[in-house]
C-alpha cells in the first residue's frame, strides 16, 4: 500500500480524486477521513490528510534552575523568578492531534511506500518532516519521499508525483528553529508582562497581556505613527473654488494659488472676483500619460489589494488557502513576482476562456504575444499567485469569489499593454485671478479593461480653446486644515512589516489579528488601544531593542541562512536564548515602574462612563467567582452601582450617552453575530419591543406575554410566572415581527405566532419541546444534541475525552 501525507484533509482528497483510476472511496482510519483508491500502477493508494502541525512545542513541566541545578523549577506556574530558567529550558514536542497520530501510526505500519505531499514552505516540509518521524517510529525502514507542487491541480499533481524527491533538512530546520524561538520569545514576554500587571494590582489571571518577537516591534509601528498623529500641529489654510459653464456643462475649478496661508488672502481673491460673470480661457494643455500594468501577485500584494475591498489579511489568507486546497489558485504563501518560464501562460489563460467573464479578455489576450510584466522579488520555489482553475461565481460564496475574481483579473492584468490616460488642465482668467480645471480621461483601457482595482473615475472636460469666453457663476471659499500621516490600513502595514522584514509571508496578517485579539488594535485603520500603547511605552522605556525591527530581522536572516544550509538550528536558537535573556534581566528589574504603567493604561481602556450615583469612573470588570464581566464604579466599596453584561461576549466602551436614557453605552461583540451598541440601563427603551399578549398558558389558563430582557432579548413569559412552583416561559426568534393569529398547537396546546422576516412570514408553536418539534427532531433538546455531538448523534452520547495536557507555555 502506497500512503500520502498531506498537510489537510481537503488536500488529502483533492489529491485522491486526481491520482484515482477510477472513483476513490471515501473511509475513516478510527475518526481520521481518509481515501482510498488504485492507482495507474495498478497498487492500492491511501490518502490522508493531517491539520497543520500535529506535533506542538512546550516546555516540559520542570527543568533545573540555571543558578543551581540540583533545584528543579516548575515552569508549569508562572513565576517572575522563573523567567530566566524559562528563557534557558529545553524544547520538547507534544502530540497537538492524538487522534490524527493515532491513524497516521495506523496506516504507516501496512504502507510499503509512504510520500510526503505536505506544502512546499518552511511550516510544509516541518509538518512533512514531523509526519516522517511518526511514520517510521512505527515502521523504521519503509521509504519514505517527498513531493513538491504549486497548486492542486491534476497537470501539477501528475508531475510532483513523477518527480518525486526527498525531504529537505535544511529547510525542516529553519521552520523547526522559528518555532522554537517564537514559543521562547512569547512564552517568557508574556508571563513577564501579565505577571508585572498582577504583582501590585492583583488582576485576575485571565487578564493575560501577550509580547512577541515579531508582535512587539509590529505594534510599535502602529504606536509611532499614532504619537505622530497626536504631536502634529494643523496649520490652517484656505481654499478658493470657481463655478463655470462650458457649452451647457458645468466646470469647477481652483484657484490657481491652491492654498491661502491667511484668510485675507482668500478673502481678497474673493472679492477681486465678486461682481464678475465671466472668465477666459487663458491656456490649455494636453498632456497623455502612460500607467504601468502591474506586476504579479504575492502573498503580500495579495492582501494589500484585498484590503481595499474590505478583507482583513487573515480573512484573506484564509478564502486563498481555501482556494489553493479546491484546484482554483496557486499557492498563495509566496514571495515571488516573475512568471517563471515553466508555468504555462496560455494554457491559463484558456482556462479563464471559459469563464464567461473573462471569456472576451483572455481571447484578447491570446490574439497578441505574450509578455508579462516582472516584480522586483524572484525566487524559484513556488511562483507568483495565479489562477489554476475556472471559477464559477454560482459555486463560490461572495467572499471567494472575491479573491479568485481578484487573482484572476490581475493574472490577465500582467499579461496586458499600458493603459494611458489624456489629462486636460485649463487656465481661466476672472478679473485677473487664474482658476485652475483640470480633468483626466482614459484614452486606451490597456490593462485597465480588465482590471479596475484602484481606477479613478473620469473626469471630463468640455472642450475648451484659448481666448473662449465662459460663464463664471461664482466663487466659494472654504477654511481647511492640515491632516496628520494617516493611520495604517491593515493592507498599507502588511507592505511595511515586509519592508521592514517583520514576520514572513505566511505570518504577517496573523500577527495583526493577534494585535486585535489581545485588544492592542482596534478599527480599521488601524488605531493603538491605550492598552497597546503602555505596553510599547513601558517597553520602550526598560527594553527598547525588542521593540525594534532589527533584532527580529537579524533572527529571521539567521533562519534563512539555516534553509540555504549555512547557519545550524543550533546556534541560531542559542543567539535568540542569550539575546532574550539579556532582555529578561532587563525587565526583571523594573518590574514595578512596567506594572505602574500597564495598569493605567489598561484603566483608561476599561472606562465606559461616569457613575450616575457618585460621578467616578464607571469601568469594565472581571468577576472571578462568576467568570463573568461587568461594569462596576471605580469607587467601590463607596459606591456599589453596578450593570450587568452579556455572558460570552467581547466589550468596548463607546463615546457618547445613550440618546434615549442618557446612560452609558458600550459595544457588544458576539461570535457569529454583528457588533451591536447596548445600553447599560436595564430599564432602557432602547431594549423594549412592543407589548404582547401571545395568548393563554397551557399550563393554568393565565396570560401569556412578551417580555423582554436587561439584555433587550426577548421571550414569552406566563403572568404567573415562578421560577420554583410555575417556571412557564418560551425562547422566542429575536429578529423579524410577531403576530399572533390566534392558533393553537393541536399536538400540545401553546400557542402559535408567525414571524414575519426578509424570508417571508412562517408560523410556529412556541413550545421548543412540542411533541411534533420533538417527533421531527427540530426540538430545543436536539438541536442542543446536534450542536454539540453532531448531525448523526444517537441518544447516548460519546465518552468525555481525555484532558489534554495542561499546556506549560505562553497562551500564543
Amino acid at each position: 500500500m502506497r500512503l500520502v501525507v498531506s498537510e489537510k484533509n481537503i488536500a488529502a482528497k483533492r489529491i485522491a480524486e486526481i491520482l484515482a483510476v477510477g472513483a476513490h472511496k471515501s473511509e475513516k482510519s478510527y475518526t481520521t477521513p481518509i481515501y482510498t483508491f488504485k492507482g495507474r500502477d495498478g497498487e492500492e493508494w491511501v490518502s490522508i490528510g493531517l491539520k497543520g502541525h500535529i506535533l506542538g512545542v512546550d516546555f516540559p513541566e520542570e527543568t533545573p534552575s540555571i543558578d543551581d541545578p540540583k533545584v528543579m523549577v516548575t515552569l508549569k506556574k508562572w513565576d517572575l523568578k522563573a523567567l530566566p530558567t524559562l528563557v534557558q529550558a529545553p524544547i520538547i514536542k507534544l502530540p497537538a492531534e492524538r487522534g490524527i497520530i493515532q491513524s497516521l501510526k495506523a496506516l504507516a505500519k501496512k504502507a510499503d511506500d509512504v510520500i510526503i505531499a505536505t506544502d512546499f514552505d518552511r511550516e510544509g516540509e516541518l509538518i512533512g518532516a514531523d509526519a516522517r518521524d511518526i511514520v517510521r517510529s512505527v515502521n523504521k525502514t519503509v521509504p519514505v519521499s517527498r513531493v513538491r507542487f504549486s497548486a492542486i491541480t491534476k497537470d501539477e499533481i501528475q508531475r510532483a508525483f513523477a518527480e518525486p524527491g526527498t525531504i529537505s533538512e535544511e529547510l525542516a530546520q529553519a521552520g523547526e528553529s522559528r518555532q522554537d524561538i517564537d514559543l521562547a520569545w512569547g512564552a517568557a514576554l508574556t508571563r513577564y508582562m501579565t505577571l508585572a500587571l498582577q504583582k501590585k494590582n492583583k488582576k485576575p489571571f485571565g487578564d493575560v497581556l501577550s509580547a512577541g518577537r515579531v508582535q512587539t516591534p509590529t505594534l510599535k509601528l502602529i504606536v509611532d505613527r499614532e504619537a505622530e498623529r497626536t504631536a502634529f500641529v494643523p496649520e490652517d489654510y484656505w481654499t478658493v473654488k470657481g463655478a463655470f459653464e462650458a457649452d451647457g456643462t458645468p466646470v469647477t475649478a481652483t484657484h490657481g494659488a491652491d492654498r491661502f496661508k491667511t484668510e485675507a488672502a482668500a478673502q481678497a481673491a474673493m472679492d477681486a472676483v465678486a461682481k464678475a460673470t465671466t472668465g477666459t480661457v487663458v491656456e490649455t494643455k494636453n498632456t497623455r500619460r502612460k500607467v504601468d500594468p502591474p506586476v504579479p501577485f504575492n502573498t503580500t500584494s495579495l492582501m494589500a489589494v484585498a484590503a481595499n475591498e474590505g478583507l482583513t489579511p487573515a480573512r484573506t489568507m484564509q478564502v486563498a488557502e481555501s482556494l489553493y486546497m479546491s484546484g482554483y489558485i496557486s499557492y498563495p504563501r509566496v514571495d515571488n513576482t516573475v512568471y517563471p518560464p515553466s508555468l504555462d501562460l496560455k494554457a491559463i489563460l484558456n482556462t479563464l476562456a471559459e469563464v464567461p467573464a473573462y471569456h472576451e479578455h483572455a481571447k484578447r489576450i491570446l490574439g497578441g504575444k505574450l509578455v508579462a510584466t516582472r516584480g522586483p522579488k524572484e525566487t524559484t520555489d513556488h511562483p507568483p499567485i495565479h489562477p489554476t482553475g475556472a471559477g464559477d461565481p454560482d459555486k463560490l460564496d461572495g467572499q471567494a469569489w472575491k479573491i479568485y475574481n481578484l487573482v484572476a483579473r490581475r493574472f490577465m492584468a500582467t499579461l496586458s499593454g499600458p493603459s494611458f490616460v489624456d489629462a486636460t488642465r485649463v487656465d481661466i482668467d476672472v478679473a485677473g485671478e487664474r482658476f485652475v480645471a483640470k480633468g483626466d480621461v482614459v484614452a486606451i483601457s490597456g490593462f485597465r479593461a480588465v482590471y479596475g482595482y484602484g481606477l479613478k473615475k473620469d473626469e471630463h472636460l468640455p472642450a475648451m480653446a484659448k481666448g473662449d469666453v465662459i460663464a463664471f457663476l461664482g466663487a466659494t471659499m472654504e477654511a481647511k486644515q492640515t491632516q496628520p500621516p494617516a493611520r495604517y490600513s491593515s493592507g498599507k502595514l502588511i507592505q511595511e512589516m515586509e519592508r521592514l522584514g517583520l514576520g514572513t509571508k505566511a505570518t504577517r496578517h496573523d500577527i495583526i489579528q493577534t494585535l486585535a485579539d489581545r485588544k492592542y488594535v482596534k478599527g480599521e485603520p488601524i488605531e493603538p488601544t491605550n492598552k497597546g500603547i503602555s505596553v510599547i511605552s513601558a517597553l520602550s522605556a526598560h527594553a527598547v531593542r525588542i521593540t525594534t525591527p532589527d533584532m527580529t530581522s537579524e533572527l529571521d536572516a539567521e533562519m534563512d541562512a539555516i534553509a540555504d544550509g549555512s547557519d545550524t538550528r543550533e546556534r541560531v536558537v542559542e543567539h535568540s536564548r542569550n539575546l532574550l535573556g539579556g532582555v529578561i534581566g532587563v525587565l526583571l528589574e523594573q518590574v514595578d515602574a512596567v506594572s505602574d504603567e500597564l495598569m493605567t493604561a489598561i484603566d483608561e481602556d476599561a472606562k465606559v462612563g461616569i457613575c450616575p450615583v457618585c460621578g467616578n469612573d464607571l469601568m469594565i470588570k472581571f468577576s472571578p467567582k462568576n467568570k463573568s464581566s461587568f461594569v462596576g464604579c471605580s469607587g467601590y466599596p463607596d459606591c456599589s452601582q453596578t450593570y450587568p453584561l452579556p455572558k460570552l461576549s467581547k466589550f468596548e466602551a463607546v463615546e457618547g450617552p445613550c440618546e434615549v436614557c442618557g446612560a452609558p453605552r458600550i459595544k457588544v461583540m458576539q461570535f457569529k453575530k454583528k457588533p451591536a451598541i447596548m445600553c447599560l440601563s436595564p430599564v432602557c427603551p432602547t431594549k423594549q419591543g412592543p407589548e404582547l399578549v401571545i395568548g393563554a398558558c397551557p399550563k393554568c389558563g393565565g396570560q401569556l406575554n412578551v417580555v423582554y430582557s436587561q439584555f433587550g432579548k426577548r421571550y414569552v413569559r406566563c403572568e404567573h410566572w415562578d421560577p420554583k412552583e410555575h417556571p412557564v416561559a418560551y425562547p422566542l426568534p429575536q429578529s423579524g415581527d410577531i403576530v399572533v393569529p390566534d392558533l393553537k398547537c393541536d399536538a400540545c396546546g401553546a400557542p402559535k405566532i408567525t414571524i414575519t422576516t426578509r424570508r417571508g412570514p412562517w408560523t410556529i408553536c412556541i413550545d421548543p419541546e412540542c411533541p411534533e418539534k420533538v417527533a421531527a427532531g427540530t426540538s430545543l433538546s436536539a438541536s442542543k444534541s446536534r450542536s454539540r455531538y453532531g448531525a448523526k448523534a444517537k441518544a447516548k452520547a460519546p465518552a468525555k475525552p481525555k484532558a489534554p495536557r495542561k499546556s506549560t507555555s505562553s497562551p500564543e
